[in-house]
C-alpha cells in the first residue's frame, strides 16, 4: 500500500475535525508559535534525553543533537502555518518525518509521550500567555494528526517490509494480521 500523503491528512482533518476556524487561529498566532519554538524545544529534548535508550539515538553522533533542536523548532513553526495552508506540502512533509523516525529507529513507545510532552509544555505555556483555549485546542488537534503521520509510517513501512520479503498479497498480510490479534 502506498501511502497518499495528502489524501491522509485530508482524512485527518476529517476525523480530527480540524477546522478552518482552528486553522486560522493557529496562523494567527504564527508569530508566537515561532517566537516560544526554541524553549519547546529544550523542553522536548530535556525530554527525551532523560530516556537511556532516547538519549543513545539523539547523541549518535555529536551533531545530531544540534539539527534535531533546529528540525524541532522549524516543525513547531509550521504548525502554525500548515507550510501551504495545510495541503500537499504540508503532507509530504509530515510524511518524511514520519519515515525518518522509523528510519532512525525511534520507536512508538518513544513518540506518543514524547508528543504528550509537547502537547503539556505548550499548555503551560498558553497558559502563561493567556492565550485563549481556542488556540489549544488547534494545537492539540494539529498536534494528533502530526502523531498520526508517525505512527502510520511504522505501519506502512513494516507493510511494505513483509509484503516485500515473503512476497505475501496485501489481503492475506491484512487477514494474517486480524486473525492473530483475536
Amino acid at each position: 500500500m502506498t501511502l497518499d500523503p495528502h489524501a491522509f491528512l485530508s482524512k485527518l482533518e476529517e476525523r480530527i475535525s480540524l477546522t478552518s476556524e482552528d486553522k486560522a487561529i493557529l496562523n494567527s498566532y504564527a508569530d508566537w508559535g515561532r517566537e516560544i519554538a526554541p524553549e519547546m524545544a529544550v523542553s522536548f529534548y530535556a525530554y527525551l534525553g532523560s530516556d537511556p535508550e532516547m538519549n543513545a539515538i539523539l547523541n549518535s553522533t555529536e551533531e545530531r543533537i544540534h539539527r534535531l533542536r533546529d528540525t524541532f523548532i522549524e516543525w513547531f513553526s509550521e504548525m502554525f502555518t500548515g507550510i501551504d495552508h495545510w495541503g500537499k506540502s504540508y503532507a509530504e512533509r509530515r510524511w518524511r518525518i514520519g519515515l525518518i523516525h522509523v528510519r532512525v529507529g525511534i520507536g512508538p513507545q518513544h513518540v506518543v509521550p514524547a508528543m504528550a510532552a509537547v502537547v503539556c509544555e505548550v499548555r503551560k505555556r498558553l497558559k502563561a500567555d493567556e492565550k485563549p483555549e481556542a488556540l489549544q485546542e488547534a494545537l492539540s488537534r494539529i498536534c494528533m494528526i502530526d502523531l498520526a503521520f508517525i505512527e502510520q509510517a511504522y505501519i506502512e513501512v513494516s507493510e511494505a517490509a513483509v509484503l516485500k520479503e515473503t512476497g505475501w498479497t496485501e489481503s492475506l498480510f491484512k487477514r494474517l494480521i486480524a486473525s492473530g490479534a483475536a
